[in-house]
């Protein structure tokens, strides 16, 4: 998947996608594996099992590569991208909640930390295979799609390797609809909605990494450039969540969520203003700090606050709100970038995250969010 990640805005602005479309686009995916994210969680709380939704969501992102190669139509490409997310969608609470229940609260910054770095690794070594490969075949995008299915291939097999452990089923005598998930707003802990809150205003203003790697395009760094710093960012991602998930068990994941935003904010002010490569390499290297002290411990967050029967059903109901923001983030982060230039729309994001800096700071610290 990140083989093709920062070639993704390339290949699309290849085809004559503009940039609200490029927006739209990823703001729709975003927002499928929201919804999907909500409903499969859900289920597998429900069913008290996690193997197969993790089995089928690697399976449909893995085959949504080599379609995006077959044809150009923007229909198509809707499509196939839709596919890739959907998948996320289905695996990703059940998944989550397997590493929850290998972890105690104690650990969780650990666990959701040593799977952000491996995870990262992946993003790392997919796109220097896009370097390589464009290095000698310039431009040649469909072929990437075509190999990005090979590792896909694997995977498949891969997660056939997987065992469930017994599971405790979530008595309910209603079924799993496709909203069905947002019931759980109101059934969880008061401090499981403010922390979700919170999250959720950020995502609103973070939209996807794509309109970084434009901005990078826009400033005039080349395409192997362009690839070299997302490898870049994805190798300090993959160096530090381990490292920040245990320091975060220390001294707090609430702090070190805090640290994560203010990272972030500086990053997107540094990227409205600057256009020097050197500047580019250390804001990527912060941009990298932000993701490994953000992403796994917020969900560690969260599965600290659920109960052990409804920690799928909490990331997904929180994956599903923030896949939602996304789709508007992105959305708008789109009409900004076309009406008032790139500057405007990155000092938005860096101006909003302050003011969710603030409320995280004003979160009363308790045990239970320490």
């Amino acid at each position: 998947s990140e083989m093709l990640y920062p070639v993704m805005p390339l290949y699309l602005k290849s085809i004559n996608f503009s940039i609200v479309a490029i927006g739209v686009l990823e703001g729709f995916a975003e927002a499928l594996a929201g919804l999907s994210k909500g409903y499969f969680g859900k289920l597998s709380d429900t069913k008290g099992k996690r193997v197969p939704f993790i089995k089928w969501g690697y399976f449909l992102s893995s085959v949504s590569k080599p379609m995006m190669a077959v044809f150009i139509w923007p229909v198509w490409i809707f499509l196939s991208r839709s596919i890739d997310r959907l998948g996320k969608g289905i695996r990703t609470g059940a998944r989550d909640a397997m590493l929850s229940d290998e972890a105690t609260e104690a650990t969780k910054g650990r666990v959701f930390g040593l799977h952000r770095s491996m995870d990262t690794l992946g993003a790392a070594i997919g796109p220097i295979i896009a370097l390589i490969y464009l290095y000698y075949n310039p431009g040649q995008y469909k072929t990437l799609f075509l190999i990005a299915f090979i590792p896909g291939i694997f995977t498949i097999i891969l997660t056939n390797l997987i065992k469930d452990r017994p599971q405790i089923a979530k008595h309910t005598k209603s079924k799993t609809t496709l909203f069905s998930f947002t019931s759980y707003w109101h059934q969880a802990p008061p401090l499981y909605r403010k922390v979700v809150i919170g999250l959720l205003f950020f995502t609103l203003f973070n939209s996807s990494d794509v309109f970084l790697l434009l901005q990078l395009k826009q400033s005039g760094i080349d395409d192997n450039y362009t690839i070299i710093l997302y490898i870049f960012y994805n190798i300090v991602y993959a160096g530090f969540a381990y490292p920040i998930g245990i320091l975060a068990d220390k001294i707090g994941l609430k702090t070190i969520l805090i640290i994560g935003f203010i990272i972030f904010s500086l990053v997107y002010a540094g990227m409205s203003i600057n256009t020097n490569m050197y500047v580019y390499v250390l804001l990527f290297f912060m941009y990298g700090l932000y993701a490994a002290a953000t992403e796994g411990i917020a969900k560690a967050w969260i599965t600290n606050i659920a109960e052990k029967h409804d920690k799928a059903t909490a990331i997904g109901t929180f994956t599903s709100f923030q896949s939602v923001c996304t789709m508007l983030a992105s959305s708008l982060t789109g009409v900004i970038w076309y009406k008032y230039g790139s500057s405007i729309a990155l000092t938005t994001t860096a101006i909003a995250t302050i003011l969710c800096v603030v409320y995280f700071f004003m979160l009363p610290t308790t045990k239970r969010i320490s």
